[in-house]
């Protein structure tokens, strides 16, 4: 079975990167791996879970993705003095990043668009399945024909979904160049070698360089369209192996709560807290996380920690959102310092519960987001009248809030393959300082399956 075959069999079930692993000479992998003194190796292998994988999928979706060099993962260091960053890390499935360009490739026929860039970080990955360093630019065009061409920094990145990949320099001598993207977007124009009849590009990205390098005011007006939209709402439906990256992230989140639960006890300072939780997530996530979350204060609805002790008788909220190689995972748990939460703050939250569950009853494709934000503000009003200041939730991804909306600002309804949050919450001084529990599911043909299936005990 060829690799682009991988996303056509019966379940469409997603590759799920859990285990990897460094052979060094000397182990007994050598004489099979060809590894010898002086390199270093990275096998990154897969778990076969019957729920995701079929076992005709396993022999070819699943084989080990190996990356030359250990220490270019992820990027390695800046000032490295061999190739500089990292642009050689896998992130998502090929086969299913061809299928999205071909879902792409069907809008922009629609539009009349020739040629579509993208530059930022999260659509290149989408695309391609590539996603550079932080500090690295990258660039993919797709061709109106399903052509994907990939300017990549440094070199070219292994299995990914391009047609052509033609590299620039983007270090002098380790030092990082300021202008990556102009140098990438002149590469491009020389590659396509032609200039577009009409061209979609992500305005929300700031794309003068591109537009720039394809001609500048021949690129413009009704010539050239905002990718934008088209992009927010594909992304809306995930595909398996987004899931499996999501679901990644999501089991970090789990062994952050698993720790919070050991620790937090009257004394513990919202820092120890945080340095504890970051450290649980990237044990599971094998690697460093470039983000954790936003709320870690006690006696608060939220915010960044603080050099603050917790007390007797207060609410830790703990809203964890780490980044696992691009995608998101958004949920949060109230832990009650004592382990012995008051009557009142108990009551508090069997009615928010009661709110999660309205929601795994309600949601459905069609269902309109708008009012099931409005039918959960009237039970949480009906227990403490206006504590529910903010949305119910928000879609997640490769950004945290996207479509789709709970919230009377928008006027969105669910769709199959949403990946969204319900985070209902109830905030007054005498149950100090709030209680907010947070779900994440993802839309099915009839309902919702819940991601995060650990406990929403205080």
């Amino acid at each position: 079975m060829k690799l682009s075959d991988a996303a056509k069999t019966e379940s469409n079930a997603p590759v799920q990167c859990l285990s990897k692993r460094v052979m060094a000479p000397g182990t007994g992998d050598e004489a099979e791996s060809g590894v010898k003194p002086g390199n270093s190796f990275l096998i990154i292998t897969f778990l076969h879970d019957e729920s995701y994988l079929l076992p005709s999928q396993y022999s070819e979706a699943c084989r080990p993705w190996v990356i030359q060099d250990a220490n270019r993962l992820n990027g390695g260091c800046v000032c490295s003095t061999n190739a500089g960053m990292s642009t050689h890390v896998t992130h998502l499935n090929p086969a299913f990043c061809r299928d999205r360009q071909q879902r792409l490739c069907r809008r922009l026929a629609e539009l009349s668009i020739d040629c579509a860039v993208f530059i930022s970080h999260a659509n290149v990955q989408y695309l391609t399945g590539f996603r550079p360093h932080r500090l690295l630019h990258a660039i993919v065009a797709l061709d109106a024909d399903g052509t994907c061409t990939l300017i990549a920094p440094n070199s070219e990145p292994d299995d990914v979904a391009a047609d052509r990949i033609v590299t620039f320099e983007a270090q002098w001598h380790a030092t990082l160049r300021q202008e990556q993207l102009e140098a990438g977007a002149r590469l491009l124009a020389d590659t396509v070698g032609r200039k577009p009849t009409r061209m979609g590009v992500e305005f929300s990205e700031g794309t003068g360089h591109i537009v720039h390098a394809f001609g500048g005011g021949d690129v413009s007006g009704d010539k050239l369209l905002d990718l934008d939209p088209i992009l927010w709402h594909q992304r809306r439906h995930k595909d398996p192996d987004e899931l499996a990256m999501i679901r990644r992230a999501v089991d970090c989140t789990a062994a952050m709560y698993d720790r919070a639960r050991e620790i937090i006890r009257p004394g513990i300072t919202e820092l120890k807290v945080f340095s504890e939780l970051h450290a649980a997530a990237v044990e599971v996530a094998g690697e460093p996380l470039i983000a954790l979350g936003n709320d870690y204060q006690c006696n608060s609805p939220g915010g960044p920690p603080r050099k603050r002790a917790a007390q007797d008788g207060e609410l830790f909220i703990l809203d964890l959102g780490p980044c696992c190689r691009g995608y998101y995972a958004d949920n949060c748990r109230t832990i009650a310092v004592s382990r012995q939460p008051t009557d009142v703050q108990h009551k508090a939250w069997e009615a928010i519960v009661e709110v999660l569950a309205m929601v795994e009853r309600s949601v459905r494709p069609g269902a309109s987001c708008r009012d099931l934000y409005d039918q959960a503000k009237g039970m949480l009003d009906e227990h403490i009248p206006n504590a529910f200041p903010h949305h119910l939730g928000h879609g997640f991804g490769l950004y945290p809030h996207t479509a789709p909306h709970l919230n009377p600002h928008w006027d969105d309804t669910f769709e199959e393959g949403d990946t969204f949050t319900a985070e209902p919450g109830l905030y007054a001084e005498n149950l100090k300082a709030g209680i907010r529990l947070e779900q994440n599911y993802v839309v099915t043909s009839d309902g919702v399956e819940r991601l995060t299936e650990f406990s929403l005990e205080m």
